[in-house]
């Protein structure tokens, strides 16, 4: 670091370094991640509807098997599909330590390379164990790089267009989504063991692209100051910011970052590896800026992401709608709900940084309550009329884009800003978790709700779908804070000033590197302790 030291700045709008078109193509590469997220989840929805897949998986010949009970039963589908978010779980709650033991970076390729292992056991599957350790497996991979891929993200983005960058995390989701339907359409009719193993080869691809992208991409600044190497951090902030290290901005932005991790230092006890996980639990339920009520926030954001139902339509939606008996083309069906979530989803990249995050999340799952119970009430009452059910598909893209354009990529954004970086990389991984967590639940549950040989719900789960986005919107309007045009570091002060329905309105009326009396000669000390 050139002088050895940090120059402070105690003007709020000089604490971020000017951003070239480098700067915004590193952060946009690094949304490919949820490519493969995207696929991985994707992929599965039509593989267990082919008919070679269900005549190698359960031995059943189809001229001689009645329509009903050609299927994969229902314990086999809510295995296969939830094993994968099992095992992403867990990866996301491991990749919180290793991304502040060996680098944001680090953790995602190490992800990519777990999940390639996972692909090929999957591909060589021709039996259910050796499919499921694969989904398994591959579920690490995914946990590492949905978890960690969010947090560097957020800490290269600039504050002025982080929420649409973050954005571009669920747009490639829903590429992936959509690429996995049209594969699944394209070897749908197969009659060999290409129609399965094409689809899941071609997730391999997206992970070897990111994991040889990300290599020649720099580590996140705030991951070098965390470990106190200041010069890495320095040189680091001069690559993603595209300005010259020596330059008064990067100084000045480094400055408010050392400032601002002082600071949550001061508050966050010190301790071994137990008690820093333990610091994501402390603090008062009743204050709104404690570590508790982030870490609550976070984890309950994603999992009311997951109850909104939308997984439901790219889990099982192939063989919903052969269930319903009036679609002749169910993988059709399934792959323009895809593409409308495709389409959707890029709106946020403007309305994110436009209307806010609050405002989105609110009026999204505003929406998403009239078009579930719209569902609901048609199929109940008219579902085996063609026209209701064209109704029902119609509203069903709807649905799909009000949460694409709203929720799917809101609930990333916040959790990526609401954390202080002493606990960012846990609350991150803990919230990430938590989505798994909830996705595993729901793939677990669904077939056991609507298959006919079960609950046979059909169209009524949409009523189930339609209360839980009641409680999102409830949940929305109380807890979530604006936290748009903010750097990470003054979404720390916004919390601890103002509330969730006062907080659009907040100001940042200081630096942390001024109100932490950081001079040059504070700086150069904070770097010598840093390096000790």
């Amino acid at each position: 670091m050139p002088g050895g030291a940090l120059v402070a700045t105690a003007d709020t709008e000089r604490v971020e370094a000017p951003v070239t078109i480098k700067a915004y193509l590193m952060c946009a590469f690094a949304a490919f991640g949820g490519i493969f997220f995207g696929y991985d989840s994707g992929y599965i929805n039509g593989v267990m509807g082919m008919d070679y897949f269900i005549h190698q998986f359960e031995g059943l010949d189809k001229a001689t098997t009645l329509s009903d009970s050609f299927v994969i039963p229902s314990w086999k589908k809510s295995l296969i599909t939830s094993i994968l978010s099992a095992g992403t779980f867990f990866g996301a709650l491991i990749a919180g330590d290793l991304a502040d033991w060996f680098g944001r970076r680090t953790t995602i390729v190490v992800g990519c390379i777990i999940f390639i292992i996972g692909v090929a056991l999957q591909a060589a599957s021709s039996a259910l164990g050796l499919l499921v350790a694969g989904r398994l497996v591959a579920g690490f991979g995914v946990g590492f790089v949905s978890a960690i891929i969010i947090l560097y993200m957020s800490e290269i983005a600039p504050r002025k267009v982080r929420g649409a960058i973050v954005s571009g995390y669920q747009f490639c989701i829903t590429i992936g989504l959509m690429l996995a339907s049209c594969v699944d359409y394209g070897t749908q009719n197969r009659t060999d063991s290409g129609s399965y193993r094409i689809p899941i080869g071609l997730q391999a691809l997206w992970a070897l692209i990111l994991g040889t992208g990300l290599l020649l991409l720099p580590e996140s600044p705030r991951y070098f100051v965390k470990k106190g190497q200041l010069d890495k951090a320095a040189t680091a902030l001069s690559r993603v910011r595209g300005v010259p290290e020596a330059s008064d901005y990067i100084q000045q932005e480094l400055a408010e970052i050392v400032a601002n991790h002082e600071y949550e230092r001061q508050l966050t006890p010190e301790g071994g590896y137990f008690v820093s996980w333990s610091n994501c639990f402390r603090g008062s339920l009743f204050k709104a800026n404690s570590n508790l009520r982030r870490t609550i926030l976070g984890t309950s954001l994603q999992m009311m992401q997951q109850l909104t139902g939308v997984n439901f339509i790219f889990y099982y939606g192939t063989t919903f709608f052969t269930a319903l008996g009036t679609i002749s083309n169910p993988f059709l069906i399934n792959m323009i709900t895809t593409i409308v979530n495709v389409f959707s989803t890029p709106i946020s990249f403007w309305a994110m940084e436009r209307m806010g995050r609050r405002p989105l999340l609110i009026w999204g799952a505003l929406g998403m309550v009239i078009c579930q119970f719209l569902i609901a009430i048609i199929g109940v009452t008219d579902g085996s009329n063609n026209q209701a059910v064209s109704a029902m598909i119609s509203f069903i893209c709807i649905y799909i884009f009000f949460f694409a354009s709203t929720w799917g990529p809101g609930a990333w954004v916040v959790i990526g800003e609401i954390y202080p970086l002493p606990i960012r990389s846990r609350g991150v991984a803990l919230s990430t978790a938590s989505n798994w967590l909830w996705n595993c639940i729901i793939a677990v549950i669904t077939p056991y709700m609507v298959d006919k040989d079960r609950g046979n719900l059909g169209s009524k789960i949409f009523f189930i779908w339609g209360s839980l986005c009641a409680l999102c919107f409830i949940y929305a309007f109380f807890l979530i804070f604006e936290t748009k045009g903010l750097t990470l570091e003054q979404v720390d002060k916004m919390m601890e000033e103002s509330t969730p329905f006062t907080s659009a309105k907040w100001k940042a009326h200081s630096t942390f590197a001024a109100d932490m009396g950081f001079t040059t000669d504070k700086a150069a000390e904070v770097h010598e302790e840093a390096k000790v």
